[in-house]
Parts: C-alpha cells; sequence; structure tokens
C-alpha cells in the first residue's frame, strides 16, 4: 500500500497526473482504498490556477465511480460488494445506512458522500438500498463537488501554509462544512 501511496504523489506532478487523478477518483468511489486527496492536494500546490480543474476532474471521475459502485451494490452485493464493506469492517453498518437512505434520501447521499467515511460504502449501500438512480447521481455531484471543491479552494486561496491541516483534519473541515450546510437546509426548512 505504501509503494502505491509514494507513487501517487510522484505522479501528482507529471504531466499526466490529471489522467491518474481521474483514475483513482473514479476506482475510488466503488473500490480503491487510497482517496484522490492525496493527488489533489499535491497538484493544486503544484499549479494553483488549475484548482478548479482539478476538483472539477476529480467530482466528475468521482461521480461516474460511483455509478460503478451503485451497480455493484445494486448487481452483484454478494459476490463483489459484501468484500468490499467488508475490507473497510463496514458490512455490519449496511442495514443502519439503507434506513438512513431511505429516511433521508438525497441528503442521506450527501452528507454521508461530503464527509471522509469511503465514498465506495457509500455507493454500494445505495444500489443495495435500490436509491432512485437520478436522486443518487444528484447527491452524488452534489456531495463530491463540495468535497473536492472545499479542498481545491482551501488550497487556492492559502496555498502551502493550509495543507497540514487539511491533510490532519479534512474529516474536521468537511464535517463542520455538513454542520453548516444541513443547518441551513432546516432553517429553510422550518422559517420559510
Amino acid at each position: 500500500m505504501r509503494k502505491l501511496y509514494d507513487w501517487m504523489m510522484r505522479t501528482a506532478s507529471d504531466k499526466r497526473a490529471p489522467y491518474a487523478l481521474g483514475t483513482v477518483s473514479f476506482m475510488e468511489s466503488s473500490f480503491f482504498p487510497i482517496p484522490p486527496d492525496v493527488m489533489l492536494i499535491p497538484m493544486v500546490l503544484s499549479n494553483r490556477q488549475k484548482a478548479w480543474w482539478y476538483a472539477l476532474i476529480a467530482t466528475v471521475t468521482s461521480v461516474l465511480g460511483g455509478l460503478l459502485g451503485y451497480a455493484i451494490g445494486y448487481f452483484a452485493y454478494e459476490a463483489i460488494g459484501m468484500p468490499i464493506l467488508k475490507f473497510y469492517g463496514k458490512e455490519h453498518a449496511l442495514d443502519t445506512f439503507i434506513q438512513f437512505v431511505h429516511e433521508y434520501g438525497v441528503p442521506a447521499i450527501i452528507i454521508k458522500g461530503a464527509t471522509p467515511i469511503p465514498f465506495k460504502v457509500v455507493t454500494i449501500a445505495a444500489g443495495v438500498a435500490k436509491m432512485d438512480l437520478l436522486a443518487f447521481i444528484g447527491a452524488s455531484i452534489v456531495a463530491r463537488a463540495m468535497r473536492f471543491f472545499l479542498v481545491a479552494g482551501l488550497l487556492y486561496f492559502f496555498g502551502e501554509p493550509i495543507q497540514n491541516f487539511i491533510e490532519k483534519r479534512l474529516t474536521l473541515v468537511t464535517t463542520v462544512f455538513v454542520v453548516v450546510l444541513v443547518s441551513g437546509f432546516v432553517a429553510v426548512k422550518y422559517l420559510f
């Protein structure tokens, strides 16, 4: 695993880095263990003017990979999905997550997809839950864009000084962002 991580870090400064970022983002949404942030962060730092482009690549390919994860959950859960969830120790949380998806639908995917919970767990569970595909795609776009554009934006505006903060506190940053977002939804619902 360490060799793969090191390769990703080296590739982040290569001219083929956008293709590698897209590949990693796609795979991470369905089965791959390393998040695309490992490539996104050094890519943005090496060329801050392309921060938004890199975030868009990560978002689009992550959503496309999420469709593969959804298909795994929908069509091949026993054969493929269960071993992936077991790898992450999430096979016992599946029933709870399916219930969460049934109760909250799109907000469930947005909340879970924007946080550092492995997105493949979210996509496979949404497929098992047989969530409406268009709703899943829309929620995935919002969740992944929030995540990758937040990281790219922080790096674009603050550069290297914020890198350590993002790497060590990404969970805190995305959780606070999701809490603010959910609070906004609740406020709109009850105030208007």
